[in-house]
Order: C-alpha cells, then structure tokens, then sequence
C-alpha cells in the first residue's frame, strides 16, 4: 500500500509542478511580453483538466502518507520531531499554495485582462515556487535534509 500511495503522490507532484514551471517559465513570459490574456486562457483551461486532479490527490495521498508517518496528529506540528517538522512544513507550504489557487481561480482569472496580466504572474510565480519547495520537503523525508 505505501508503494503505491506514494507513487499517486509522486504522479500528483510531477503533473502539479511540471505544469506550474511549464507556465511560468514559458507560457507566462510570452504572455506578458505579447500582452496575451487568449494565451494564459487556453493553457489554464487545459491544465486545470489534470492539474486540479493532481493536487487533489496529492493532498488525499499526502495525508494518507503523513499519517503512516506519524499517526499520532499532534506530532504533525511538532517542530522538534523530524518527521514533525516535516509535516508541518508540507502543511503550512500547502495552505499557502491553496489561497494563492483558490484566490487566483475565483477572482484573478475570471477578471484577467491585458491591464492586470502582471496579477495573475503574482499568483503564477510564488505558486510554482512553492510547488518545488513542496518536492523538496518531501525528498526531505527520504534524504533527511531539513532534519
């Protein structure tokens, strides 16, 4: 079972953040330099198709993952304990990287215009950063680098 929870989670992580460093490192730049809204609007309408998905199961197998790790939930916010501390970072990357999704889904995108292009990169790049700080706590887990 835990073979498999983390491979979804890994499959999650890799649609999740593929997609996000595809958009800020190329889709964006273009679109902001030949003011395109049409340009933003077909990638975000085709990667929301899997993207979404993805980032729901990462968060479904993420816990699943997490509680193996310490089924005890006061140690998920335990900053002392390694596997703790880990957690919580997961978490807290998580909650960040949802207001800034649900914040840019609900009232960026359906307001995007060419004069508030720059808004929607606001969301876009501190998204797809905190997208590859969630894969590196989570190799954290198995390399031990923030224990």
């Amino acid at each position: 079972m835990y073979g498999l929870l983390l491979f979804l989670h890994l499959l999650g992580a890799t649609v999740w953040t593929g997609g996000h460093l595809v958009l800020a490192l190329t889709i964006l730049p273009r679109a902001l330099r030949e003011r395109s809204v049409e340009e933003l609007r077909r990638f975000e309408a085709s990667f929301e198709r899997i993207g979404i998905p993805a980032l729901a199961l990462q968060i479904v197998t993420g816990l699943l993952l997490a509680y193996r790790q310490a089924p005890d939930l006061s140690r998920w916010f335990d900053f002392g304990d390694p596997i703790g501390r880990l957690i919580a970072l997961k978490l807290l990357l998580l909650a960040a990287t949802l207001a800034l999704a649900v914040h840019a889904r609900l009232r960026v995108i359906p307001r995007l215009s060419e004069r508030n292009l720059t808004l929607l990169a606001w969301h876009v790049i501190p998204v797809t950063i905190l997208a590859v700080l969630l894969l590196a706590v989570g190799l954290s887990f198995r390399t031990g680098w923030l224990w």
